[in-house]
C-alpha cells in the first residue's frame, strides 16, 4: 500500500540512530542536514553521548519518550539488525537503512538482508535500502543525503521524483539540478531495495501532488518482482508520465550491476518490452532523461504530433526539422489564413511555411505575432521556438513579451532552443526557465522533449483503452 509509504516523506520526528558530534562522521552530516532542514524534530540515538549539538541523545530509539514516524540507520551492518529490532518495536512506520554490508557484498551480506527483512515481516514497518542514501524531500525538508551542502547543492523545489538504485548517481543529479536551477519535488535512493522498490514508489508518487513525472535509474529489478512493476507502472502511467534510464544493457554491465546493488539485469529486451507494455517512456542518457522530465514539468500534455517551429535562423530550423523528422514527428505546412496574417506582420521575405523564420532582420513584435499565431492555431498541436539573440533588433523586453503570448495561449506545449552567451541570451533563458519553459540549447535535444511528449500522449490512450 502507498499510505505506508507516508511516514518516509511526512514524518512528525526522525530518530538518527548512529548520529554523532564527530565532524566528518555520516551519523553527523546526517544528523546535522536534518537539524538544520527538517520541519519536524530531529533526535539523535548513540548510547555513547547524552546529547548532540544541544539535544539529547537517547541509548536506543526505544527510549525517546515521544512517538518517532522515521529512522535513519547509520551503524556498522553487523548492528543494523538489532537497532531494526528496536525500530519495530517502538513502532516505527518508516526505516532509511544507509550502512551498507548486504547483498551487494555477496552471500554473507545477502543472508543479513534476508534476515533484516524476515524482522519487519508482519509488521507496519517498511525500510528503504539498505546500501542507499535515502530520501530527499524539497517539501517537508526530509534529507537523509550524508553529503553535506559544499558537496552536494539542494534544487529549488519541483514537480520531478526521482528514484535511484545509485546513491552517487541520485546524488550527482540532485547537485545538477541545483546548478541548472531544475525544481525537484523528491529523489529517492533505494540501494539494494529490499523491501521498497521503485513501484512501491510509483505507487506513491501517483497520488502525490507535488509529483508530475516521475524519473527512475533502474540497474535491474529483484527476482520475482517484475510483474508488480509492470503492473503498477502501467496504472501510474494513466496518471502521470514516468520515464527510465535502464544502464547494465551489456554483458559487463549486466556483471556491473551484480556487484553494485545485487540486483538482476537480465537481458535487456525484455526490459525494454516490459518498458513499453507498461506505458514507459526510456531515455538513452542522464541529459535525455531530464530534458524529457523538464518538459513534462512544466508543460500540458500535446493532443497529438504535429510541431510548428519558429526560429530566426534559417539552418537552425533546418537542423530541428531533421531532428523532428527523425524522431517521426509531423512538420505540417502552415494553413493559409495564417500565412495571410502573418504576411502583414512580418517581414516580406519570411519564409512562411514550417519552420517559420522570421529571418536576422527580426523585431520583438516579428515573435509575438508569429507565436500568437501557431499558438491559436488548430493546425499545431505542440510549438518549438528558435531565438538566436545575435540579429541587432531584438531588445531586452522580448522574453516578457513572449511570455505574454505564452501565457494567453497556454494550451499547448512550447519549448525553446537559444544558442550563445550574450547578457541577452543569458536573460532570455532565466526568464522562460522562470516562466515555465524548458530551454535548450541545441534543436536536438528539444526535439527529443517533445517526442517524449507525444508519445506519452499516445500510449496513454492506448493503456486507458485496454483496461
Amino acid at each position: 500500500m502507498s499510505s505506508s509509504l507516508k511516514s518516509f516523506f511526512k514524518p512528525r520526528g526522525i530518530a538518527v540512530i548512529g548520529a554523532t558530534p564527530t565532524k566528518g562522521k555520516l551519523g553527523n552530516v546526517v544528523f546535522e542536514v536534518l537539524k538544520t532542514r527538517f520541519k519536524g524534530k530531529v533526535y539523535p540515538v548513540n548510547p555513547k553521548y547524552r546529547e548532540i549539538s544541544g539535544i539529547e541523545c537517547h541509548p536506543t530509539v526505544k527510549d525517546i519518550p515521544e512517538d518517532v514516524d522515521m529512522a535513519v540507520v547509520v551503524v556498522p551492518a553487523p548492528i543494523v539488525l538489532e537497532v531494526v529490532k528496536h525500530c519495530v518495536d517502538k513502532g516505527v512506520r518508516g526505516v532509511v537503512v544507509i550502512s551498507s554490508g548486504f547483498s551487494e557484498i555477496g552471500p554473507e551480506g545477502a543472508e543479513r538482508e534476508r534476515k533484516l527483512i524476515e524482522i519487519i515481516k508482519g509488521t507496519e514497518t517498511r525500510i528503504i535500502g539498505p546500501n542507499c542514501l535515502g530520501v530527499y524531500d524539497a517539501y517537508t525538508g526530509v534529507d537523509t543525503w550524508f553529503l553535506p551542502e559544499d558537496r552536494m547543492a539542494r534544487p529549488p523545489k519541483g514537480y520531478i521524483a526521482i528514484i535511484s538504485q545509485s546513491g552517487a548517481l541520485a546524488a550527482a543529479m540532485l547537485d545538477w539540478a541545483a546548478r541548472m536551477g531544475v525544481g525537484i519535488a523528491k529523489a529517492v535512493s533505494i540501494g539494494n531495495k529490499a523491501d521498497v522498490d521503485e513501484a512501491d514508489l510509483m505507487e506513491y508518487f501517483v497520488e502525490d501532488p507535488d509529483v508530475k513525472v516521475i524519473v527512475i535509474y533502474l540497474e535491474g529489478l529483484r527476482p520475482g518482482t517484475g510483474q508488480k512493476f509492470v503492473k503498477i507502472a502501467r496504472e501510474v502511467t494513466k496518471k502521470k508520465p514516468v520515464i527510465v534510464l535502464k544502464a547494465g544493457k551489456t554483458e559487463k554491465g549486466t556483471k556491473a550491476v551484480a556487484s553494485h546493488t545485487g540486483s538482476l539485469a537480465g537481458a535487456y529486451q525484455i526490459y525494454a518490452s516490459a518498458f513499453k507494455q507498461a506505458g514507459i517512456i526510456e531515455a538513452s542518457s542522464v541529459l535525455d532523461l531530464f530534458d524529457m522530465a523538464r518538459a513534462f514539468a512544466t508543460q500540458p500534455i500535446p493532443r497529438g504530433r504535429r510541431v510548428a517551429v519558429v526560429t530566426d535562423g534559417g539552418g537552425m530550423g533546418v537542423m530541428a526539422t531533421d531532428a523532428l523528422e527523425s524522431l517521426g514527428l509531423i512538420l505540417p505546412e502552415t494553413p493559409e489564413d495564417v500565412r495571410n496574417r502573418l504576411r502583414s506582420k512580418l517581414v516580406p521575405f519570411a519564409a512562411l511555411g514550417n519552420p517559420i523564420d522570421v529571418t536576422g532582420s527580426v523585431e520583438d513584435e516579428h515573435y509575438v505575432a508569429a507565436f500568437e499565431e501557431v499558438l491559436k492555431s488548430d493546425a499545431f498541436d505542440m510549438v518549438m521556438g528558435i531565438f538566436l539573440m545575435q540579429p541587432p533588433l531584438l531588445t531586452e523586453k522580448l522574453p516578457d513579451k513572449i511570455i505574454e503570448v505564452f501565457r494567453k495561449y497556454r494550451i499547448k506545449p512550447v519549448v525553446a532552443v537559444t544558442f550563445g552567451g550574450s547578457e541577452l541570451t543569458l536573460k532570455l533563458i532565466r526568464k522562460l526557465e522562470e516562466y515555465g519553459v524548458p530551454v535548450y540549447e541545441i534543436p536536438e535535444r528539444a526535439a527529443k522533449a517533445l517526442w517524449a511528449m507525444a508519445y506519452y500522449s499516445e500510449i496513454r490512450k492506448e493503456i486507458s483503452k485496454d483496461t
